[in-house]
């Protein structure tokens, strides 16, 4: 009976573990169930279109740069269309397909390998012979940094390194023009179009990769532009430059760039005016949304703002006027390089403006070099603002006036013209051996006396000159000068919109009374060629000081046409400040200039007394004031120290001196020392490029044209217009008095 009640209870224990068994799948099933229940009911549309996803990709295509013209609407700079080929990766592109297109590529174009690197040949290396780079690296090695965090980075320098010469001419020139095209694809960001080929694209090339595009899945052809200069080198140095695809975007303002919407390999102004408009310049973008699904195949495209080329540049520079200038520097340079003691002679400059708005109508630099053995003259208006030299008696205006404004002297006073001896001090004295005697200021300007100058330097410290004895000046003398001297432009930026503008060297602040005196005739602290320009315009309008600028308005581009389009913007006529003087001193300083020219006696009358027009004084009727300046020279000549003393010769003025329409400078730096005194190159420049202009104006009236001068276009400050009026009504009226001699 035992062994019969022991069976029983084995059999009831068995259904019992197998409901527990059927129970736990029923309840897994369950939950398995629910949760499939949950992925499709509740979270279903999630996953649906986490899989349908798509992802907005915009990217810019650049456009052409916009043109720049000179003022009487011919194009300086242009863009000449080229043929181009193209190449755009998607996020999915692998490399082998960027290769198998490279090669499939190369076999209808033929593209230059001078521009791959050894670096490249050796990434491409790698690439071609997988196996025999591997065996650049022992077993040790590689399970030494397989693990490592940068490992894999440290494995693939250590095989280029250890690639050979021997190794890298396994690449045929075959091999290499597809890696010249193979660098062009990966240069660029995904979904952007890159150049891959835009220089001499033949039209066969251009036809052969048309018919092809289907076996070429990424491959475009395409119009892309380069810049081009319709007069050559003239005005090059100022124009500027742009950058090339190759380096793109400069390296220390790419971050800046790209934040306003640039791609990295975008072509931008890199120097002067390309660059100081680029903002203007560059133009609208392109833009173009790309929808992509999520293995980052394209699924459409959209254009969502229309491209449109760079606005368009007026420059107020008339080039027929330039070119006459650069022509007429050019030969006197040749000229004066061929006649002996100019060895260190390599340089002119010449500015011409319009004195009531500032506006440039010509900068024209030339600098002398030798080319193996030939002389070449190349551009360097750019000089004009770079470069800084003594100006000499040029700048007396400017003193006469500070000495009007202190009180040193008064409108007419006469001071004895004598050798100065200063105890400590070489004698300082006019060119007039002995002295000019008793004259006043507008003799001292007719004939360019430093002793006059010097006394009134004197005046202004304070000073009481004793022949032989010290010389004692106020220490704030350097002061006064120098801050009135900047009123006119001397020693200050005139704001030209170019970069890079200079405001010359001051020499060492001092007490020295020898170096005051030196200053105020314009042989101590130097100044640019425009500086000279901007004063001399500053005294021909009646005391506004202009701010210089090479363009006068932007334009809306005119798509396919070299006409100008609507004004964008006009730049105003800007005053940087007023000369804190009485008029009737402005315009006697300024009857001291016309004298200059016009009235026997004048440094510069018997250079501008006749023309071709009349036996008269030039009917143009300038008002001039020459200058020399002794000093160091301080060019690059390997044969001569910047100990050498050399002369500098200028001459600024402004035509015609009762209504003036121009101003203008000449700078000869390091001539020779003769030409100070027979009256050389500056005097024979000076006056041929007034008659340029002059002539030419002439010449375009005779043919109905009207030469535009902007005297009417001050606007920003409300007394400018009344003041210039009535200095301009001063002088008709008559010039101011004085005994001239």
């Amino acid at each position: 009976m035992v062994k019969k009640k022991k069976k029983k209870g084995k059999r009831s224990y068995i259904p019992v573990r197998m409901n527990l068994m059927f129970f736990v799948i029923f309840i897994l099933f369950s939950l398995l169930i629910l949760r499939l229940g949950m992925v499709q009911i509740v979270f279903g549309q999630d996953y649906l279109r986490e899989v349908q996803r798509t992802t907005d990709v915009t990217v810019s295509n650049s456009v052409p740069r916009g043109k720049i013209f000179e003022a009487n609407g011919n194009a300086v700079v242009d863009n000449a269309p080229v043929n181009a080929i193209t190449y755009t990766r998607t996020p999915k592109t692998k490399q082998e397909d960027m290769i198998k297109v490279a090669k499939n590529l190369a076999k209808l174009i033929k593209q230059p390998i001078t521009k791959i690197t050894e670096r490249e040949q050796k990434d491409y290396w790698i690439i071609k012979y997988p196996n025999l780079a591997d065996k650049k690296l022992t077993a040790k090695e590689k399970k030494d940094y397989e693990k490592k965090k940068d490992g894999d980075a440290k494995l693939y320098q250590m095989k280029l390194d250890r690639i050979t010469k021997a190794d890298l001419s396994m690449l045929t020139d075959d091999d290499k023009e597809v890696l010249a095209i193979y660098r062009e694809m990966i240069g660029g960001y995904n979904l952007t179009p890159q150049i891959i080929k835009n220089e001499n694209v033949t039209n066969e090339e251009f036809a052969q990769v048309s018919a092809h595009l289907k076996d070429l899945p990424g491959v475009d052809i395409t119009t892309d532009w380069n810049r081009i200069y319709p007069f050559g080198d003239t005005l090059k140095t100022i124009l500027g430059k742009i950058s090339d695809r190759d380096s793109g975007l400069p390296l220390e303002e790419a971050d800046a760039y790209v934040a306003k919407g640039y791609n990295r390999n975008e072509r931008v102004g890199t120097s002067y005016i390309e660059k100081q408009y680029e903002d203007v310049l560059q133009g609208q973008k392109e833009k173009i949304k790309n929808i992509t699904d999520k293995s980052g195949s394209v699924v459409s495209t959209e254009v969502i703002q229309k491209g449109r080329r760079g606005d368009d540049l007026v420059l107020s520079i008339d080039m027929e006027l330039q070119k006459r200038i650069e022509k007429i520097i050019g030969d006197e340079l040749l000229k004066s390089k061929q006649q002996p003691g100019h060895q260190l002679l390599d340089r002119v400059f010449v500015n011409m403006l319009n004195p009531y708005t500032g506006e440039i109508k010509a900068m024209a630099g030339k600098r002398y070099k030798l080319d193996n053995g030939k002389p070449v003259l190349e551009d360097f208006a750019l000089g004009n603002i770079t470069s800084s030299y003594a100006m000499g008696s040029a700048v007396k205006g400017a003193t006469v006036l500070t000495g009007y404004k202190t009180g040193a002297i008064s409108p007419g006073e006469q001071i004895v013209d004598e050798p100065l001896h200063i105890k400590g001090t070489p004698t300082k004295a006019s060119y007039v051996r002995g002295g000019m005697g008793r004259i006043n200021d507008l003799t001292a300007l007719k004939r360019s006396s430093n002793v006059y100058m010097f006394k009134t330097a004197i005046a202004i410290g304070h000073g009481h000159y004793v022949p032989k004895a010290p010389l004692d000046l106020r220490s704030n003398t350097f002061d006064i000068l120098r801050t009135s001297f900047r009123q006119f432009g001397l020693g200050t930026r005139t704001g030209i919109d170019l970069p890079g503008e200079q405001v010359g060297f001051k020499g060492q602040d001092t007490t020295n009374p020898g170096f005051i005196l030196d200053y105020a005739i314009g042989q101590y602290d130097t100044f640019t060629p425009l500086q000279l320009a901007q004063y001399m315009s500053t005294i021909a309008n009646g005391g506004y000081r202009m701010q210089t600028h090479l363009v006068k308005e932007i334009r809306q581009p005119v798509e396919a046409s070299d006409r100008l389009g609507p004004i964008v913007e006009e730049i105003q006529p800007k005053v940087l400040n007023k000369l804190d003087m009485k008029p009737e001193w402005i315009n006697r300083v300024k009857e001291g200039f016309r004298e200059v020219a016009q009235e026997p006696g004048g440094t510069g009358h018997s250079t501008f007394y006749s023309t071709k027009y009349s036996s008269e004084p030039t009917t143009y009727k300038p008002a001039v004031k020459t200058g020399t300046a002794q000093g160091p020279y301080a060019g690059d000549n390997p044969n001569y120290s910047h100990q050498t003393l050399t002369w500098n010769l200028t001459m600024a003025g402004y035509a015609p001196y009762d209504h003036p329409e121009v101003a203008f400078s000449v700078v000869v730096p390091w001539a020779y020392q003769e030409d100070a005194y027979n009256q050389g190159i500056n005097y024979s420049i000076a006056k041929k490029v007034m008659d340029a202009y002059f002539d030419l104006k002439k010449e375009r009236e005779e043919k109905g044209m009207n030469q535009s001068t902007s005297v009417q276009k001050v606007q920003n400050i409300k007394d400018v217009k009344k003041g210039q009026e009535e200095a301009r009504k001063e002088n008709e009226d008559g010039k101011p008095s004085g005994n001239g001699q």
